[in-house]
């Protein structure tokens, strides 16, 4: 019984790091999409989203399997109940990465303005803590979660930037365009995927721990 929960455990395992790398190279195409203005690649990736809901569904299904059959132990139980919380964050990131996506498809008025310069380095780094989060997961590692929730101040640092970066923009323009509010909202969605693996990274935490965001001991 146990050798048959253990081989479920790890297909649990395989599964989040195939979920996580769907949700991974979504930021990235979307950050590369972004960076040229690709209308076409945008399109591609609203659709991909679906893809990972599918994931999350069948990830899901898999855990409730576990809990429902196999009566897990207190330690067991806490890294299946984090794997379902940490899903529901993955797929909340694809969702986030979709709606760049879908901004980018938007119709332009005007000349195409230039992104902010902080812009996709808020991209990179969000994408950097959602590896390390899944990372972190899969090995059970506190250190490297530790990590993620501290890059978080990063994130929120660079997103402050970004926009001082449009104000900047529009005092010298003297207008508001649409195209600056559509690249503030990108900077808010690349906030919130930072902020999706930071609550990634607490619930690892949670799976090893017993604790949860920091409680006593």
């Amino acid at each position: 019984m146990r050798n048959k929960f253990n081989e479920q455990l790890n297909q649990l395992n395989r599964e989040i790091i195939q979920m996580g790398s769907m949700v991974e190279q979504a930021i990235e195409r979307v950050c590369d999409v972004l960076r040229v203005h690709d209308v076409e690649k945008a399109k591609t990736l609203v659709k991909g989203d679906a893809e990972i809901d599918r994931k999350e569904r069948e990830i899901e299904t898999l855990c409730l399997r576990l809990i429902l059959t196999q009566q897990p132990v207190a330690s067991d139980l806490r890294l299946v109940s984090s794997a379902m919380k940490i899903i529901t964050d993955m797929e909340r990131i694809g969702d986030q990465a979709s709606d760049i996506a879908e901004i980018i498809t938007m119709p332009v008025q005007g000349e195409l303005l230039e992104k902010p310069p902080h812009l996709l380095t808020m991209g990179d780094s969000a994408t950097r803590m959602v590896h390390k989060a899944v990372d972190a997961y899969v090995s059970r590692d506190l250190q490297l979660a530790g990590e993620v929730i501290e890059s978080d101040d990063i994130v929120d640092k660079l997103f402050i930037q970004v926009k001082d970066e449009i104000l900047s923009q529009i005092s010298k323009s003297g207008d508001v365009s649409i195209q600056l509010l559509d690249t503030l909202m990108i900077a808010k969605y690349f906030e919130r995927i930072a902020d999706h693996a930071v609550n990634i990274a607490e619930w690892v935490e949670y799976a090893v721990t017993g604790l949860y965001k920091g409680e006593p001991l």
